[in-house]
């Protein structure tokens, strides 16, 4: 490992707002930030959105400015990335904005009940291939575990600039009739654009330069409905 990286890893090892746990603090059982991010982490009772697969974090810094309202958290498994949101954070004193560095997939051992309000899901890798189907972010597998900690009614943001992971998210969508309450093929010539959806990364930048559109679904997968997976 490079210089470089680790004095990120240094530096994320004494930031207030990073949280790191370890593989078997989260494999199969409840960590300790579970039900407790409200009291133990941000110090009030605000409501929490979640950026998973955050990168960089410069969406999850994004929205923590504009609203101070709200608590907000990325998670991410890459922590060298994660250092650049983790250090504009804590350099410009942003305090409703944590870290979590961890798999997606333990997400439910980080996070209780309810404890959500809603989560955006930015550029994730859109795995292309139908045998690694299961690990979109969007999948069945993925959503079951979004709704045990997402209030109810609470909403999912899907930003791509892939066509296949948005057709197969629609699909998904429209298959199982969950409520669906803005979605477009092409956002910033959609007219839906506000100050949170007009928040561009770095990557999302790089795409649109490329020509490519950037496509944008909000929708909500209510409790006690069977999801079925689609091809």
């Amino acid at each position: 490992m490079g210089k470089h990286k680790l004095k990120r890893f240094a530096d994320m090892a004494t930031y207030p707002n990073v949280i790191e746990p370890l593989f078997e603090e989260v494999f199969r059982t409840d960590y300790r930030t579970k039900g407790n991010w409200s009291k133990d982490i941000f110090d009030n009772d605000h409501p929490t959105v979640l950026e998973l697969g955050c990168g960089k974090g410069e969406y999850t810094v994004a929205l923590a400015r504009q609203h101070p309202e709200k608590n907000f958290i990325g998670v991410d498994i890459k922590g060298s990335r994660m250092w650049v949101g983790a250090t504009d954070a804590v350099q410009n004193g942003l305090t409703n904005v944590a870290f979590l560095r961890t798999r997606i997939e333990f997400i439910q051992s980080c996070f209780a009940a309810g404890e959500v309000s809603e989560m955006w899901i930015t550029f994730p890798d859109p795995q292309p291939q139908q045998s690694r189907a299961n690990k979109r972010l969007t999948s069945v597998r993925f959503l079951n575990a979004y709704r045990t900690i997402l209030r109810p009614g609470g909403c999912i943001h899907l930003k791509t600039d892939s066509q296949s992971l948005f057709d197969y998210t629609r699909r998904l969508i429209e298959h199982n009739q969950l409520p669906v309450e803005q979605c477009t093929d092409d956002l910033y010539h959609s007219g839906l654009t506000d100050s949170i959806l007009s928040v561009q990364t770095y990557y999302e930048k790089l795409f649109i330069t490329k020509g490519l559109s950037i496509k944008y679904v909000r929708f909500t997968v209510p409790a006690g409905i069977e999801l079925q997976e689609v091809i």
